[in-house]
């Protein structure tokens, strides 16, 4: 072989390394960005199966002790829409670092809460800082390359879908074996594990844009008004949102009435919901072939049939009714996260350097369905008990499917 040809060859060789090893270390950054999706989300959703505990613990009433997760979706709303846009105008990077020191501060003081009154107080701490989770997805889709963007981001919201899921299992166990309060205590531990990973691996962003708080919150009411697509995907998520808040805020208070069920079996449910989250790669895919408005209507189908399905509960045993409730979890967790990856496939290609506050107006859109749907799911159940959640999920999911399809 000659010198010249042997060049070559080697060079070739050591490029193939280069791009082996650069692959990796996407793949690697991109999974510690969708674990920190998980976490970030998770703290929003640790009191649900352990209401029944904490209430007990508190001496809280069934009305107050349902306000805590009110206040938590609530919070994240709003942090969603005056911090979650600072992305755009911070290095991503410290407002993760920052958010993070509040997250499991908010967390600590929950776990030491000698009342309802400052537990109240912490609930919506938690869900303001927890937009800590929003600043991930944006920062995947900024460090992907363009053709590998839709797989990024299904990755992403992957570990961010399944920390919504899998906290509820790890809330139930560990309420159960070891009380709510160690829960919080962990998910604090876990949070300074996390800015550990984010220092050493998470690279710095350059701002993208310059402007002021206020004027940075102002272009936000320019983006919503120059971008229908915004617009329609935000009122459909949030529409779909609003059954689904209900289902998983009430589920523990239900299953305890109504089955004499702990806070274990409450938490188990979200494996089953576990199983929607993997809808997030499928869906991505989907979107780039199909569109995104396909999937949407998709998703918002499937979540519609699954609401439905529960109608017939009182039909069947006891065994029956439990076994309905997984299949229907599993059914409008699949269907209301196909849609948020079609519909987040769709505004961060809307404005590059503005992801964070599309980000955040997607976000605020259903989120804000989230809080209304916990609100009404408490009082519905009160009230009229579970065919009441599953009519507002069934009108919820529908008025989603349609409003998308008309648009």
């Amino acid at each position: 072989m000659s010198l010249l040809s042997r060049s070559v060859t080697e060079t070739t060789i050591h490029a193939a390394h280069d791009h082996a090893a650069s692959a990796a270390s996407s793949r690697t950054l991109t999974l510690l960005l969708a674990t920190g999706a998980g976490l970030g989300v998770a703290p929003l959703y640790y009191s649900q199966p352990m209401l029944p505990g904490m209430a007990l613990d508190l001496g809280a009433s069934e009305g107050a002790i349902g306000v805590v997760p009110v206040l938590t979706q609530l919070g994240y709303a709003l942090g969603i829409l005056f911090l979650a846009p600072l992305g755009d105008r911070f290095d991503r990077r410290h407002v993760m670092l920052v958010k993070i020191a509040l997250l499991a501060a908010s967390l600590l003081a929950s776990a030491m809460a000698p009342g309802i009154g400052l537990l109240l107080f912490a609930s919506l701490c938690v869900g303001l800082t927890a937009t800590l989770a929003q600043d991930f997805v944006p920062a995947a889709v900024s460090l992907a390359p363009l053709e590998q963007r839709g797989r990024a981001v299904g990755t992403v919201m992957t570990g961010l879908l399944l920390g919504i899921l899998l906290s509820r299992v790890a809330a139930g166990t560990v309420a159960q074996g070891a009380g709510w309060r160690t829960m919080f205590a962990l998910a604090a531990g876990s949070l300074l594990l996390l800015a550990v990973a984010v220092i050493w691996r998470v690279p710095r962003f350059a701002p993208t844009t310059r402007l002021g708080y206020g004027a940075l919150l102002a272009s936000m009411v320019a983006l919503w008004r120059q971008h229908p697509a915004l617009r329609r995907a935000a009122v459909t998520q949030g529409l779909l949102a609003v059954g689904f808040s209900a289902f998983w805020s009430t589920l523990a208070v239900m299953l305890h009435t109504q089955f004499g069920l702990g806070s274990h079996v409450a938490g188990a449910f979200g494996l089953a919901g576990a199983a929607g989250a993997l809808a997030a790669p499928l869906a991505g895919r989907l979107a780039d072939r199909r569109g995104p408005r396909f999937v949407a209507i998709l998703g918002g189908g499937v979540a519609t049939v699954a609401y439905a399905v529960m109608a017939g509960m009182a039909l069947l045993p006891a065994s029956g009714q439990l076994l309905l409730l997984v299949i229907a979890a599993i059914g409008l967790d699949f269907g209301v996260q196909a849609a948020l990856i079609a519909h987040q496939s769709t505004i961060y290609g809307l404005d590059p350097a503005a992801r964070s506050r599309l980000n955040a107006l997607l976000f605020t859109g259903m989120f804000t369905g989230m809080a209304t749907g916990a609100f009404l799911g408490a009082l519905a159940l009160a009230q009229w008990g579970w065919p009441a959640i599953v009519a507002m999920g069934v009108v919820g999911s529908a008025a989603g499917v349609l409003w998308r399809w008309r648009a």
